[in-house]
């Protein structure tokens, strides 16, 4: 009785962090620059009906990122409606099913199962990546399908092993050649560290689908790539070589087509991973102190192979200055089973507590955001304040979500080019502050509403 109504209320717990979260889809608008820019690759796909290659802007391709998440988003809104919250809910499944996944994993290998999905679910970057318009859920599938699937295919459950190679297929498709460097790092320093630099070979060859694996994997992802390349050629230069080198080796990196280069001080992915797997990475230092203490000669397998897969990305990306935060994301499925196997006995200390945080940490969260900050991180409020029926400018550059918002209406105005390109009817014109200061070309517009750093002026020539 005792059990059940412990089962129940974990129900209950993971069941409202989940609702939290999908009715919260649709409060609050694209982000810049991220989300912004991935939703209105969406709305082009679908606007174009160009669903090979993901468009920077109209007629401009995106060779940064494969196309999943664009598709993902883009056939929800094809399917149902042009907003935030169905721009969002795939990837908000997507992350409903890498829950699914750790749950079946988790009963397989007798890990506490409702703590270890309610651990991921309430960890800081898993509770807003599931719902965020970006790549890194869709990695995080692919990555935790490789993982569960290679791990199982070794216990001799070798159909497991091809599902571990349609995560990788997916991984592909949601990120590129970086979802089989993460997936070879903590599978391959797992295995070195078990069974030695010899043995693994053949080992590998025996319990994996290596050879009909990777012709699947090849299958489900090759045609995307060998299309892209032919509808615009120089995309796999580009992407395998400038995402997937130049990037990650030089932070100040010059050949960014889509933005600029991020430069952190090495190491600092650890750092992220500390602030990003929050609350529970709090937990870690002694959950990986309580598996050593009872395994009978430090880690058993099962942990290692957790702890591989964990740590797989910080590894990665430790020597890498262009990195963001969520890029610690696949690994934090195999932390919050870590921890839940850590207290599989006596329950995770106050974790329905500490998880339902979360939600009520989100919801005062958005309720702060109402206001001013949505309004410096995007631009759907200031162009809420204008008339449909003009036509809109943006002052040297719009950003994404200007893009979004107008349904790709606005319209850019380089310095230089002003006379000759704004018109001699009214027009609205969206210009930051500092250059509106230096300017007499906007004294006798009219200011319509304004932000921090932006203002909307209405121009009657």
């Amino acid at each position: 009785m005792k059990k059940s109504g412990l089962w129940c209320s974990s129900v209950l717990v993971l069941l409202g962090l989940l609702i939290v979260r999908l009715v919260t889809l649709g409060l609050y608008p694209l982000m810049d620059t991220t989300e912004s820019r991935y939703g209105e690759m969406a709305r082009l796909m679908v606007e174009t009906g160009n669903w090979l290659t993901p468009q920077f802007s109209y007629g401009i391709p995106f060779w940064g990122k494969p196309p999943l998440q664009t598709w993902m988003s883009a056939a929800s809104i094809f399917v149902f409606e042009n907003n935030e919250f169905f721009l969002r809910l795939p990837h908000f499944l997507a992350g409903v099913a890498v829950l699914y996944f750790i749950y079946r994993f988790a009963k397989y290998c007798r890990i506490p199962a409702m703590s270890s999905v309610i651990l991921l679910t309430s960890t800081v970057v898993f509770y807003i990546s599931a719902g965020a318009v970006m790549t890194d859920m869709g990695l995080t599938l692919g990555i935790t399908l490789a993982m569960i699937g290679f791990y199982l295919s070794w216990q001799g459950k070798i159909a497991w092993g091809y599902v571990g190679f349609v995560g990788l297929a997916i991984g592909m498709l949601a990120k590129g050649p970086v979802t089989l460097v993460i997936f070879a790092v903590g599978v391959g320093v797992w295995l070195f560290w078990q069974y030695g630099f010899i043995k693994p070979w053949k080992l590998v060859w025996q319990r994996t689908p290596l050879l009909s694996g990777t012709i699947l994997m090849l299958v489900l992802c090759l045609p995307w790539y060998i299309a892209a390349e032919h509808a615009t050629p120089g995309f796999l230069r580009y992407f395998i070589v400038g995402e997937h080198w130049d990037r990650f080796i030089d932070s100040g990196w010059k050949g960014d087509l889509y933005g600029s280069a991020h430069d952190r001080i090495r190491g600092t992915i650890w750092v992220y991973f500390a602030v990003a797997a929050l609350p529970w990475s709090l937990y870690l230092p002694k959950a990986l102190y309580n598996l050593y203490k009872t395994g009978k000669s430090g880690f058993d397998r099962l942990t290692a192979f957790l702890l591989c897969w964990m740590l797989s990305p910080l590894l990665l990306f430790t020597l890498a200055g262009n990195i963001l935060p969520a890029y610690v994301l696949p690994g934090v499925p195999a932390m919050a089973l870590l921890i839940a196997k850590a207290w599989a006995e006596l329950g995770v200390p106050r974790l329905k507590t500490v998880a339902l945080s979360m939600a009520v940490l989100l919801l005062v969260t958005l309720v702060g955001l109402r206001d001013g900050p949505t309004k410096e991180k995007s631009d759907k409020w200031i162009l809420a304040q204008r008339t449909l029926s003009l036509p809109t400018y943006y002052w040297g550059k719009a950003p994404f979500s200007a893009e979004y918002y107008s349904q790709g209406q606005v319209k850019v105005v380089k310095p230089k080019q002003a006379s000759s390109v704004l018109p001699k009817t009214p027009y609205y014109i969206v210009v930051k502050n500092n250059v509106l200061e230096n300017n007499t070309l906007f004294d006798q517009c009219q200011r319509q509403a304004n932000t921090d750093e932006k203002v909307l002026l209405l121009c009657k020539s």
